[in-house]
């Protein structure tokens, strides 16, 4: 009999014994709500190895894409096959750190006389805590905090990965999948993860769900509408605009922020609580930059500053308090774990750094672990050192044409030149956006006070590297500040005070949308990106 595999575990087959059973087997955290029956749809794993083993399809994975089952319903029926599988609630690396803002509250949620109001509407006896919920939900991570809203003092941060992914890695295609005949099945399996992290965390704080009277929930455009049960199709169509957003510009709405009670949407908190998500800026700019333009004080702001947010959808956004511009790069999921043969998420294992010198790879992953592929800040850092050790020029092309280089010898882990020019288009995205978007502004580098770097990735690459291979924009390291999740912080903010959601949907509708497709030498400014090298400092119309 041949072993079922599991993140580096192996259990012997046995018969009749489903992918859950395995997954108890090997104590990995799998969750369900129906008792695996195969009616909540959360127990979704990735097959990587051996899935003509497993039995047939059942009615209930009828929405799953190939190579995606549901633990409960995927029995291992030949014993003699290796079958290795990953849920899709392996533990991420959390990003608990963020710059920090200190305001002065204006909760929804108040006390009175052992009564709990909610917007001046009596709503609940007072259960000893008052709770809020924020979070920031990504296309590849989601991230939940726990708020006393008594102290406004953070109790629990916790995160999973997005479940989603058996839609598709990116926006794109997530708006496909939920087009068509399985509508809906993604919002499903979001709110159920959403769920069990909630009744999770409650647990750790010896807290009841039900004390949980607000919640601030940011997201770009996609998967905030998606969350909402909001038809995301015309987000994939051209000009790329929201329901919402439309709605806005054609008078029908008074803002493009968006709640809704707990109870409608399925969110087990108090069902009476409002789900709360900001305003969304434009096209695929979301509720996650409005929050982490309330995180760098942009509404206070007179200083010129620069925000890129990275990630498989990267936003740029460039002004002060009374200018400015946004624009939207579809970098993909290269740099996140996809399109790159031995790439893989920040989870332990992952080659985080790394240096050539004399020829040797030094690296070190996160963890400390054995290597099991390379994320995305070993990424820059791998394409930096090929450049500066003349292993690689500024076309991506490695010395001697070779068709790949060996980054790791204990498991022949290498970078090939497919790997290098999905890489190089991913990186020619985010240049794009940050080199049109600081041309649109009109000034150079020289007189943008601070680039600002958002997001998990963004949080652990090395700043110098990315400089020099022009994955961020030309700034000297004294002008680069990371922060961190600055979408969760920005949440916790609207989660603290209804004034500052006023506020930053005042500042959202002042943004400009910087629209790259249409540009028109958008195709020698991309050609331009995928090179290997440093961005200019000025910019010329």
């Amino acid at each position: 009999m041949s072993p079922v595999f599991s993140d580096g575990f192996k259990h012997e087959s046995l018969p009749n014994k489903t992918i859950f059973d395995y997954a108890d087997f090997l104590k990995i955290r799998v969750p369900t709500a129906c008792s695996r029956n195969g009616s909540c749809h959360e127990c979704i794993v990735h097959i990587k190895n051996g899935k003509d083993a497993l039995s047939p399809l059942s009615e209930s994975e009828d929405f799953l894409k190939e190579g995606y089952r549901l633990a409960c319903q995927a029995t291992v029926q030949d014993l003699d096959s290796v079958v290795e599988f990953s849920t899709l609630r392996r533990q991420p690396r959390i990003l608990t750190n963020s710059i920090t803002r200190n305001i002065e509250s204006f909760p929804k949620v108040t006390i009175k006389n052992g009564r709990v109001f909610i917007d001046e509407i009596d709503s609940d006896r007072y259960r000893g805590k008052i709770l809020g919920l924020s979070g920031d939900i990504g296309t590849t991570t989601v991230v939940l905090k726990i708020v006393d809203l008594e102290n406004m003092k953070p109790l629990i941060t916790s995160s999973f990965e997005n479940p989603q992914r058996f839609g598709g890695s990116d926006v794109m295609n997530r708006i496909s999948y939920d087009s068509g005949e399985n509508q809906g099945e993604l919002q499903n399996v979001l709110v159920a993860a959403i769920n069990f992290e909630i009744g999770e965390m409650c647990k750790n704080i010896s807290a009841h769900r039900r004390q949980i009277y607000d919640c601030v929930l940011v997201g770009n455009t996609t998967m905030r509408d998606i969350l909402f049960g909001i038809n995301v199709e015309p987000v994939g169509q051209k000009p790329y605009k929201s329901i919402i957003q439309t709605d806005f510009e054609n008078g029908n709405r008074t803002k493009t922020s968006i709640e809704e009670s707990a109870e409608t949407l399925g969110i087990r908190i108090f069902p009476k609580a409002r789900v709360y998500s900001g305003p969304l800026i434009s096209s695929h700019i979301g509720s996650d930059i409005a929050a982490d333009l309330l995180t760098i004080q942009i509404d206070e702001s007179d200083s010129n500053i620069m925000l890129v947010d990275v990630g498989t959808n990267t936003e740029v956004i460039i002004g002060n308090q009374n200018k400015m511009y946004a624009s939207s790069c579809p970098a993909g999921p290269a740099f996140e774990g996809g399109e790159v043969k031995y790439g893989m998420p920040g989870y332990d294992g992952a080659v985080e750094k790394l240096e050539i010198i004399n020829g040797s790879v030094i690296s070190k992953t996160i963890g400390n672990q054995p290597p099991e592929g390379i994320c995305g800040s070993g990424l820059v850092d791998l394409l930096a050192e090929l450049r500066k050790s003349n292993l690689m020029n500024d076309l991506g092309v490695l010395s001697d044409n070779k068709k790949e280089f060996e980054f790791d010898s204990s498991r022949k882990m290498t970078i090939s030149k497919a790997d290098i020019s999905s890489l190089a288009q991913a990186k020619s995205a985010n240049y794009c956006g940050q080199y049109i978007t600081l041309r649109k502004f009109g000034l150079p580098v020289d007189s943008i006070d601070y680039l600002y770097l958002a997001g998990g990735f963004a949080n652990y690459i090395n700043s110098q590297n990315a400089v020099d291979i022009g994955f961020i924009a030309n700034f000297p390291p004294e002008k680069i500040k990371k922060i961190g999740n600055a979408s969760l912080e920005g949440a916790t903010l609207m989660l603290k005070s209804t004034k500052l959601r006023d506020r930053i949907e005042e500042i959202c509708s002042k943004i400009q949308h910087v629209e790259l497709e249409t540009t028109p030498d958008f195709f020698e400014i991309f050609v331009e990106g995928c090179m290997f090298k440093a961005m200019p400092k000025n910019f010329t119309n």
